[in-house]
């Protein structure tokens, strides 16, 4: 076992920027043959946008990647999330042009660009102080899965299956244009286009947690936040309250607590979903009979994870 004074060998790097990249697709092949040539495992997609990613590796090569994107313009003031790891968060690298770096479904006339408009962020501690008070909601804009994980104390959830419902959800929310609204996610990517779209329908007084839950976990222990943190790397999960951390996931199955997070053992299903131990085991990873019969069932192993 690493000891807490010892570094761990690898790094995992959490990072967004919006910021309109030209030739986007060009640079989605380019950038993906640099992060082979640094050996960099994970997860990136470039828009024409910005640019959205996950990567781990050695400390070397993130340093090398972090430095590479920095040098850029477009990309000086990107802020990176630093996990340290035992080993890599991922097996292979993707990098990909897609139309958005967070899928929202806003195009054309209704397209946002949150370079030009977004939410005010808010300092972790500033968050603290704020969250609790009587003027304030705190809005968690992520899907149903991550927040059944983990969500902040008093937080009010959606019931969005992808961020893309987001925009469809908001009449759900008029009765709170009186308060202050601070929205909330795993990073911070979703609560950029999350507080733009607020503020064009209304909202007069819109924050955003700075570098999300990740961040926010860094900065102050990570207190008031109940259960873990989803990721979208082979973790699955990570641990955000050192201070008075509870367990707020349940198992589908039976109930119990957990906070074991899964993908469906079934690849045409691939839910995410939370699954105790026992039920697991029983289940073969699965979320239905007709998962646990389809024949092309993957194999559990007990993770989870695919």
């Amino acid at each position: 076992m690493v000891s807490q004074t010892e570094s761990l060998p690898y790094l995992t790097l959490l990072y967004y920027h919006y910021t309109p990249i030209e030739e986007a697709e060009v640079f989605a092949i380019r950038h993906l043959k640099f992060c082979k040539r640094l050996e960099l495992k994970g997860r990136i997609i470039v828009a024409d946008e910005g640019l959205n990613g996950t990567v781990s590796g050695t400390r070397a090569s993130c340093e090398e990647y972090m430095r590479h994107l920095k040098e850029d313009p477009r990309f000086e003031s990107m802020h990176f999330k630093i996990d340290e790891v035992e080993k890599p968060s991922f097996t292979k690298i993707f990098c990909r042009y897609k139309a958005e770096i967070v899928h929202s479904g806003l195009r054309g006339e209704k397209q946002i660009n949150p370079w030009e408009k977004t939410g005010i962020h808010l300092d972790p501690h500033d968050f603290l102080k704020m969250k609790d008070q009587e003027d304030v909601l705190v809005l968690d804009v992520r899907s149903n899965y991550e927040h059944r994980l983990g969500k902040f104390s008093g937080a009010l959830t959606m019931d969005l299956n992808h961020f893309r419902d987001f925009p469809e959800k908001i009449n759900q929310l008029s009765g709170y244009k009186n308060k202050k609204i601070i929205t909330y996610c795993t990073g911070g990517v979703k609560c950029e286009k999350a507080t733009a779209f607020l503020l064009d329908n209304g909202f007069e007084e819109v924050y955003q947690l700075k570098g999300g839950i990740i961040n926010y976990s860094k900065e102050t222990g990570g207190i008031d936040f109940e259960g873990k943190c989803y990721v979208f790397d082979d973790r699955v999960s990570i641990p955000v309250n050192h201070v008075n951390p509870v367990v707020i996931g349940k198992c589908r199955d039976c109930g119990a607590p957990t906070e074991k997070m899964i993908n469906c053992a079934n690849p045409f299903c691939n839910d995410h979903f939370l699954q105790c131990e026992n039920c697991g085991i029983e289940k073969q990873g699965t979320c239905s009979i007709e998962c646990y019969e389809h024949p092309a069932r993957r194999v559990y192993d007990g993770t989870g994870s695919y």
